[in-house]
This record gives C-alpha cells, sequence and structure tokens, in this order.
C-alpha cells in the first residue's frame, strides 16, 4: 500500500527556476504532502491567486502580501521562502539621451510604473528618495502594462499625501519611453525597447552591478521579491504544513546552489558559472539565497518601512508579523 494515500493533497503555483526545481520533481519531498506542481509565469500566478485564490500554496509578491496583513487580511500565512530576489537598480530604465547615472535628474520627472503595489518599484521608488534624494511627491508617476497596454492595480492601496498616480490605458510604458512622454520607467522586467539591443533605451546606471554591490555591502539589503504564502484554511487544518514546506524548499535551493557551484559538469548554460557564484559567496557568504527570518531581518525590516512610507501598507509591520512564530522556531533549529 502507498504511504501516499495517508498523506494530504496541496496544490502549488510556482515560477519555475532552479532553486524549487527539485520540490516540484518530487526529488526533495514534503514529508506528508502529495504536491500538484503548476508552473506558471509570476504575472498569471498573482492575478489569478490574489483574485481567485484557485491553488492551496502559491508564490505570492512580497508588496501585495504585507499590503493585505497591513489591513488585517489574515487569510493567507507566509513561510520566509524567498524564490525571486534581485537587486533594483537595474531595474530603471531611460532612454539613451536621458539622464544616465544622475538619478537626482529624475527630481520632477515623469516615470512609468506597472502597478504601485508592485515590490520591485517600492525598493526602486526608496532608493529615489532615500539614495538620491528625489522627493517623491514631485514626480508624475504613470501606471500601466510594460510592454502591453491596459494592466491595471489587482490590489489597490492608498497613496502618500501629495502622490498622484494617473493610470494609463491606451498606450505601454515602454512605447511612452520611447515617444518622450516619460523621462523613466521603474519595472521588474525589462522593456522591450531594451531587450531588442537597439540602444534607444538603457539603464539609469550603466554599471548596475557594481552600483548595487556597493548598496549591499553599505547596507546589507538583497532585495526580496517573492514569498510563498500557504492559505489560512489549509494552515488551521493542518498546522504542520508549513514548516515541512520550509524544510522542502530549503533543500531544493540548497541542491540549487550545489549545482550552481558545481565545476566538474555545469548545470547551467553560463561560462565561468560556477567562478562566478564563487564571486558571489566573497560578497553574501556560503549561502547565496537564504531563507528564515533571522538571515534576511535588515532586508525585511527595510522593504516594510519603504511600504509604509509609500502607504503599501496601512500601518507599519514588522518581520515577525509575516510569518507565524512556530515556523522560524523550528527553522533555526
Amino acid at each position: 500500500m502507498s504511504s501516499s494515500r495517508s498523506n494530504v493533497h496541496l496544490t502549488l503555483a510556482i515560477n519555475d527556476s532552479d532553486q524549487v526545481r527539485d520540490l516540484v520533481s518530487g526529488r526533495v519531498p514534503v514529508n506528508g504532502v502529495d504536491l500538484t506542481c503548476l508552473l506558471l509565469e509570476v504575472e498569471e500566478i498573482f492575478f489569478r491567486f490574489t483574485k481567485f485564490r484557485e491553488w492551496d500554496i502559491s508564490e505570492m509578491s512580497l508588496g501585495k502580501y504585507s499590503s493585505l496583513r497591513a489591513r488585517g487580511d489574515d487569510s493567507l500565512v507566509g513561510l520566509p521562502v524567498f524564490p525571486s530576489r534581485s537587486f533594483r537598480h537595474s531595474g530603471i530604465f531611460v532612454r539613451a539621451d536621458g539622464p544616465v547615472n544622475d538619478p537626482a535628474e529624475l527630481a520632477g520627472a515623469r516615470i512609468g510604473i506597472p502597478e504601485w503595489t508592485v515590490t520591485a518599484t517600492v525598493y526602486q521608488r526608496a532608493l529615489l528618495q532615500h539614495e538620491f534624494g528625489v522627493d517623491l511627491t514631485g514626480v508624475e508617476w504613470v501606471q500601466g502594462g510594460i510592454n502591453e497596454p491596459g494592466r491595471i492595480e489587482t490590489l489597490p492601496a492608498g497613496l502618500p499625501d501629495g502622490v498622484k498616480v494617473t493610470p494609463e490605458r491606451q498606450r505601454s510604458l515602454n512605447r511612452l519611453l520611447l515617444d518622450g512622454e516619460l523621462d523613466a520607467i521603474m519595472v521588474p522586467h525589462p522593456p522591450a525597447g531594451f531587450e531588442d539591443r537597439s540602444g534607444r533605451i538603457v539603464q539609469l546606471f550603466d554599471d548596475s552591478p557594481a552600483v548595487e554591490e556597493e548598496y549591499y555591502r553599505r547596507t546589507g539589503i538583497f532585495p526580496i521579491m517573492h514569498l510563498v504564502v500557504l492559505r489560512r484554511e489549509v494552515y488551521e487544518r493542518h498546522p504542520w504544513v508549513a514548516q515541512n514546506l520550509v524544510t522542502a524548499f530549503t533543500a531544493a535551493k540548497d541542491r540549487s546552489l550545489a549545482r550552481l557551484l558545481d565545476p566538474t559538469a555545469p548545470h547551467f548554460p553560463l561560462p565561468w558559472g560556477p567562478d562566478r557564484a564563487r564571486l558571489a559567496e566573497r560578497v553574501f557568504g556560503r549561502d547565496l539565497w537564504p531563507y528564515g527570518t533571522a538571515p534576511n531581518r535588515t532586508t525585511l525590516e527595510a522593504f516594510l518601512r519603504y511600504a509604509h512610507e509609500q502607504r503599501v501598507c496601512e500601518r507599519l509591520l514588522t518581520p515577525d508579523d509575516l510569518f507565524p512564530a512556530s515556523i522560524d522556531e523550528s527553522y533555526v533549529i
């Protein structure tokens, strides 16, 4: 008789990334759980789960989850598992004739964003404000789709006093920037005018990795984009599932890091991949991608402060407000 007959069956939607590969494939099992895994693009995951809660466990925007928690919505339980994180200096784009390497020139500019609550833009607005002295109330904010028109705010939030966001439904942010009607766009993935290598749209910083490394060494902030969440009713029926998921996600991530560092037969089509990973170890330490609250407290505290300043969160949260205490107690052990 198969032991899986006594397991809890749950569904998971997650982006296809190497750090979850062994969990999705079943090579790393979740103790006591049979998982049906849906590999979807993150935009689809966020839209469908935010609107319809179609599955039990989901990758989710840290910004949207924090916004829900701050307004008293406890229908989801956060897990300190962070499948996506990225420095966001490199996600600010301007035209080639724009203020390259001069972010202070964006004071009073017209800047496009996909949504106010997108996690990447929370970090990026904080960079403008706290690193480069740009007053957010002086910026003309335009909200719309990055490469396709029609994107809307999927989780409307308040705005700081003096800030106005104008929705644009007819043209994409990419088109507006190319047409000179925006001075910059701040986005989680590059616009088409950058991806086509035409040189018409460029990154604000022409050496983003150097700027981002200096920022990390000075602040200790390695921006977290996404976390994993569990529907509250599942947690209440099976509270043990949360810790077992964290354990399995962590094991899958550790196996991914081992592949990344293995020079014998490269697992990724990146020249000098293991060497580049060892260079990253000199900056970040042996665990390049830590899970858990304790090793990420500096980043989480900074993000929650920024989210409150920008009214993505109605009240100031602490990292401990995001996750059940029992998870991190077990996690440390």
